[in-house]
């Protein structure tokens, strides 16, 4: 089996878009691959964090992941910091990467925004540590959006410039994997932005641990248009709210857009958010339930991270190792 490796920000109690995004797939990838999941805390401190808030989250994302079906026994759950092998790696990927490269990063652009200057160096390398944590266990596959690309193809150029300048064949190249039909999803109150925990309103997302009744509410008052849904997917066309909405329908139904019309074209928005609504608390009690269960004992939530990094730890240590033999360093 190939071995994918994927992190994720620890940004407390996901949302529907980081479940149907990533979440929901990292499950499906278990059937079939070696799977290794990381909440990303040495990303996350990019930008400053509250202490207590990065732990009580880190524990949440964890608690989560479990909830949403990712299988600790099978697999690898941990998270990051716990793993002294990124951060080692990350250093060489430092002196490996170029400048110009880490100068074309457009997510680097977007988040320091107008004043460069004051962020900060980690969030400019923060490619180099992503293209370290999936070398660091000679992963083949990485599920990711297409905000990530770019970052993919950089952990690519860094990893066959090692190979080219320590003259060996050490780390293989990393293959995309794309899936899902809602990969993006945006906000409920404004179809042209992604949704995102940092949005100030709470209506504008569904919380993996929202209870039926504000489900129905959000749905209830997410933004759409006077039209009445199109037959067909090209209607949808200018239409970012409507499509959204079919959009997370059609992800959660495992169907498609043109499924999803062929059932509602024609209709009002009234009955078709009633539906909506009916699916994603479906979908969605069972999750927040479970998260409930391992939050209410963050002891077990603990112990299976802590099982994850030494598991994690013990299929990255000799990689690394031998990374630093590469170059030079004593091994004493």
């Amino acid at each position: 089996m190939q071995r994918v490796f994927s992190g994720i920000q620890p940004s407390g109690i996901p949302t529907l878009g980081n479940y149907l995004g990533a979440m929901r797939n990292w499950v499906a990838l278990q059937h079939d691959h070696e799977c290794i999941y990381c909440v990303v805390d040495l990303h996350a401190i990019t930008q400053w964090q509250d202490p207590a808030q990065l732990a009580a989250q880190t524990r949440e994302m964890a608690a989560s992941l479990l909830a949403c079906g990712i299988d600790p026994q099978r697999h690898i759950l941990f998270a990051q910091s716990t793993v002294p092998a990124h951060a080692r790696l990350a250093w060489i990927f430092n002196c490996v990467a170029r400048l110009g490269w880490l100068n074309r990063m457009t997510q680097f652009k977007d988040k320091a925004g107008k004043d460069r200057e004051a962020a900060s160096t980690g969030l400019y390398v923060y490619p180099n540590l992503m293209a370290a944590d999936i070398h660091a266990y000679h992963a083949t596959r990485v599920p990711v959006g297409d905000d990530q690309r770019q970052h993919l193809e950089l952990a690519n150029d860094i990893g066959q410039k090692f190979n080219h300048d320590y003259g060996v064949e050490f780390f293989p190249l990393i293959e995309p994997v794309i899936m899902g039909i809602a990969a993006r999803v945006m906000s409920l109150r404004d179809g042209s932005k992604k949704m995102s925990k940092s949005d100030p309103s709470d209506q504008s997302r569904i919380n993996l641990t929202d209870d039926a009744d504000t489900i129905a509410l959000k749905v209830r008052r997410a933004k759409t248009d006077a039209e009445p849904l199109p037959g067909e997917p090209a209607g949808l066309e200018g239409r970012p709210e409507a499509r959204n909405l079919v959009g997370i329908y059609a992800a959660l139904s495992d169907t498609d857009l043109a499924g999803v019309l062929a059932d509602f074209g024609g209709k009002g928005f009234v009955s078709f958010k009633d539906a909506l609504s009916e699916l994603l608390v479906a979908k969605l009690s069972p999750i927040a339930s479970e998260t409930r269960r391992w939050l209410a004992d963050p002891g077990s939530v603990d112990a299976v991270l802590r099982e994850g990094a030494g598991k994690a730890a013990a299929l990255a240590g000799p990689i690394v190792s031998e990374a630093e033999r590469l170059v030079g360093f004593l091994k004493i």
